[in-house]
C-alpha cells in the first residue's frame, strides 16, 4: 500500500505548502486537496506543485458540474505539467445542495455526466480533435443549440501524460460499477474494511467485467484516523467521528434518498441507520451521534496500541485498499506517519 492524506487547507497557501513538504518528507505518497464552496482546489494544487518534489497531488474532488469536461481536461493537463507528471484528477458528482445552490447548475444524470466527462478528458489528453455525441456534453455544440459555428478542436499543448489518472468518488451501485469499468481509482467514504465486500463486491465485479483491456487494476483509497494511544484516548478519538457520521447518515438526504444511510443498512446496521436518521431529521443531533455504532467507529479507525493499529491496517489492505488514507491525530503526527510508512514499505 501507499499512504495518502487530505491536506488540512484553511486558506493560507504558505502554511499549506509547509505542511505538504513536511508530509512528503515523512513518507506520504499522495496529498489530496478538497474543493467545496471554498477557495478552489486548483490554485493551491498549482502552488503545492512548485513547493514539493515527489509526492502525488490530487483533487479531492472537483465537482463534475462546476466545469465543462474540456476545462476539466485542460486543468488536469496544466496541473500535470507544473507538477512534472504528479497530478491525479479526483472527480465526483457532489450533490444538489452544492451544485444547484452554489453553482446554479442543474444536478442531473450524474452517471451519464461522469461517463462523458471521462471520455472527453481522455480524448483531450490524446490530442484528438474532440467530438462527442453524448446527450450531456455534445461537442461541437449542435446548430440547434447554438450558432452552429463550433468546430472540433484539439489541445494546443502536448500534455506530459496522455492518460492522467482519474479517481471517482462514488457510492451508489451503478456509480461504483461505472467507476470499476472506467476509472483508475475509487474514492469510497464510510468504508468499513471488514464489510465492504458485502456492500460493493458485486458492483465492482460487474464493472471489472467491462473494464478496458490493458488498463491498470483499480486503485482503492480509504482509511481513517491514525494514532498510537491507550484505550481511553482511542475511544475519545473514535468518538470524534460521530458528528460527521451522523450528519451524512442522518441528514444528507430525505428518507429513502440517502446513499450514506443505505450503506449503513447494507453493513448490517439497519436499526442504527433508522435511529440516526430519525433523530437527525427531527433536530436531535446529539441523539443521532450517540446512535452511531461503536463497532463501526472502532473498525474504521486505526487508533490504539501498536497491535490494534497493525490489525486495522492489514484489514484495509486485505479488503483491497491500495492507498491507505490516514488522518494522524496527536502531537507526533510526522513520527506516526514515518512509523506506519516503515511497516507498509
Amino acid at each position: 500500500m501507499k499512504l495518502s492524506m487530505s491536506l488540512n487547507y484553511m486558506g493560507d497557501p504558505v502554511q499549506a505548502a509547509n505542511e505538504a513538504a513536511d508530509l512528503e518528507r515523512a513518507g506520504i505518497d499522495m496529498i489530496w486537496v478538497a474543493e467545496l464552496y471554498s477557495f478552489d482546489a486548483v490554485s493551491i494544487l498549482g502552488y503545492l506543485a512548485a513547493k514539493t518534489e515527489t509526492v502525488e497531488l490530487a483533487s479531492g474532488i472537483l465537482p463534475l458540474y462546476s466545469r465543462t469536461p474540456t476545462l476539466v481536461a485542460m486543468t488536469a493537463a496544466g496541473l500535470d505539467a507544473v507538477s512534472g507528471g504528479r497530478f491525479t484528477l479526483g472527480l465526483g458528482a457532489s450533490g444538489p445542495q452544492v451544485i444547484e445552490g452554489w453553482h446554479g447548475v442543474p444536478y442531473k444524470k450524474p452517471l451519464q455526466a461522469t461517463r462523458e466527462t471521462i471520455d472527453i478528458c481522455r480524448k483531450v489528453w490524446r490530442r484528438e480533435r474532440v467530438e462527442a455525441d453524448g446527450p450531456m456534453y455534445p461537442l461541437p455544440l449542435p446548430h440547434d443549440l447554438g450558432t452552429g459555428l463550433g468546430k472540433p478542436l484539439k489541445l494546443i499543448n502536448h500534455p506530459v501524460r496522455e492518460d492522467i489518472p482519474i479517481y471517482i468518488a462514488s457510492l451508489g451501485p451503478k456509480n461504483v460499477e461505472l467507476t470499476a469499468e472506467l476509472a483508475d481509482g475509487w474514492l469510497p467514504v464510510f468504508y468499513h474494511p471488514d464489510r465492504a465486500k458485502q456492500v460493493w463486491g458485486d458492483d465492482l465485479a460487474a464493472g471489472m467485467r467491462s473494464r478496458e483491456e490493458g488498463r491498470a487494476p483499480l486503485e482503492v483509497v480509504a482509511g481513517g484516523s491514525l494514532a498510537f494511544c491507550d484505550d481511553d484516548m482511542a475511544k475519545k478519538i473514535r468518538d470524534g467521528g460521530r458528528m460527521m457520521t451522523a450528519l451524512y447518515v442522518g441528514g444528507m438526504g430525505a428518507k429513502g434518498k440517502n446513499f450514506y444511510n443505505n450503506i449503513f443498512r447494507k453493513y448490517g446496521y439497519e436499526d442504527e441507520a433508522e435511529q440516526i436518521q430519525d433523530f437527525y431529521l427531527s433536530g436531535q443531533k446529539d441523539s443521532a451521534e450517540a446512535a452511531v455504532p461503536d463497532e463501526f467507529l472502532k473498525a474504521t479507525a486505526m487508533v490504539g496500541d501498536e497491535g490494534w493499529v497493525r490489525d486495522r491496517i492489514m484489514a484495509y489492505k486485505e479488503s483491497g485498499v491500495t492507498r491507505l488514507s490516514i488522518n494522524p491525530v496527536g502531537p507526533d503526527r510526522l513520527e506516526t506517519i514515518e512509523k506506519v510508512k516503515g511497516w507498509i514499505s
